[in-house]
């Protein structure tokens, strides 16, 4: 009953925030109005009041709508995965490749040096070495979710779309490697030993394994969709098998230091790759997926932004560190992006834009945060308020930006969405 009242107040919520943006004349993405009103009805607005329905009074409150989370991110992968198109791979495969290790790696390494900077100019009490270090590997991690809401919303298409959502995908598995090393070294400078095994078997296996997964998992949904004569069927079978390959990428498994493990937005991107490239049927399921899967996605902003911590803002050394790493992490992936779509020789829009959509940051990071607890005492203690400080600003401002990116680079109408379904039902 719990759940289902909170799920239920979390969507309206959401959906009440848009009318009330659009009343006030503020053309913000449905995202951005999403997450605030996840502030409002989370536990430092009206979910302080303590009154039933209203709002969510705890972060456990938040922590227990993990389900939605969970499976509106593995919808999130699987959208992405059907970008992976071999037809349209043909001709940006390789500038997405290319584009997104550089901009990833360049956002890690100038986010390292800052942090290591500030690590001498404001001391080890303040900022120890092996949290400056940590801090460098999640800023490679960019937010699926936040960008394809967007690009859905707007219907973006052109260069800097059709090369942005299979950037943001390659992001994942560029994040998990460079935080596998650096967590690694991180953990050595605590006290610990730098183990091979931890550093580049496990992310390894962790990648390879997630892509084989996906990949079993996407031919089994093809083959078994043959037996169906209904695309609504078809969904059905699409859904329950989405949700089985969140459930499955949950096992973990340990042999001596080797971990075998998933990463969930892998597995699922994989499994809507090999669907979307083998499957006749993919192009009108993945269109009715989108329509199915836009009140989950609604719920998991709000409860995202339900779950974004004010409190760091209690601690100016936590919101100083947290600015730079903002900063910093901007400047790598936009020039990181600049410069290498300057070297694939991409068109002029590319160059200048593609960088400003992919500042969010949220889910990922959030994941490297939790394995970066295991430094423990104040380190994981800051590491924690630090992302979850620049989380709350990359969230509510990032989908702005990528709005505006794409917008400028002529991807995005002028019209309004909602403007032009009205238009098209006042013709007919």
């Amino acid at each position: 009953m719990d759940t289902l009242l909170a799920t239920s107040i979390a969507l309206l919520a959401g959906l009440m925030m848009t009318r009330v943006f659009k009343v006030m004349g503020f053309h913000f993405p449905d995202v951005t109005s999403f997450l605030i009103a996840g502030l409002l009805v989370g536990p430092y607005c009206l979910g302080r009041l303590g009154i039933a329905g209203l709002g969510f009074p705890t972060m456990e409150a938040v922590d227990d709508m993990g389900v939605i989370t969970n499976t509106a991110l593995g919808f999130i992968a699987f959208a992405i995965g059907n970008e992976f198109r071999l037809s349209q791979l043909k001709t940006t495969g390789k500038q997405a490749v290319v584009i997104g290790i550089f901009q990833a790696v360049t956002a890690s390494i100038l986010v390292d040096a800052a942090m290591i900077a500030l690590h001498f100019i404001l001391g080890a009490d303040v900022l120890p070495l092996s949290v400056a270090v940590t801090l460098g590997a999640i800023a490679a991690a960019t937010a699926p979710a936040a960008t394809l809401m967007v690009v859905r919303q707007y219907k973006a298409k052109g260069p800097v779309t059709d090369l942005l959502l299979p950037i943001v995908a390659l992001d994942d598995a560029v994040g998990l490697v460079v935080f596998a090393v650096s967590f690694g070294i991180a953990q050595a400078l605590e006290g610990g030993k730098l183990s091979v095994i931890s550093v580049v078997i496990n992310p390894l296996l962790e990648i390879v394994l997630s892509l084989l997964l996906g990949a079993l998992m996407g031919a089994l949904l093809t083959i078994l969709e043959k037996l169906f004569f209904s695309n609504s069927n078809r969904l059905s079978l699409s859904i329950a098998f989405v949700v089985m390959t969140i459930a499955l990428s949950s096992l973990r498994f340990s042999f001596g230091e080797v971990e075998i493990a998933f990463s969930s937005l892998l597995v699922c991107m994989m499994l809507g790759t090999v669907f979307c490239n083998l499957s006749p049927f993919s192009p009108d399921i993945m269109s009715r997926a989108d329509k199915w899967t836009s009140p989950l996605f609604a719920c998991f902003f709000v409860i995202s932004g339900a779950g974004l911590e004010l409190s760091v803002f209690r601690y100016p050394g936590t919101v100083l560190i947290g600015i730079v790493y903002i900063v910093v992490r901007c400047l790598g992936k936009y020039f990181g992006a600049r410069i290498s779509s300057d070297a694939m020789k991409c068109g002029e829009n590319v160059r200048k834009y593609l960088g400003i959509t992919l500042f969010p940051q949220a889910g990922v990071a959030l994941g490297m945060v939790v394995t970066a607890q295991a430094l423990g005492g104040d380190e994981a203690s800051l590491i924690r308020n630090i992302i979850l400080f620049s989380v709350m600003i990359y969230e509510l401002v990032g989908p702005m930006m990528t709005k505006m990116a794409l917008t400028a680079a002529g991807e995005i109408s002028a019209v309004e969405p909602e403007k032009r379904t009205r238009d098209r039902f006042a013709h007919r």
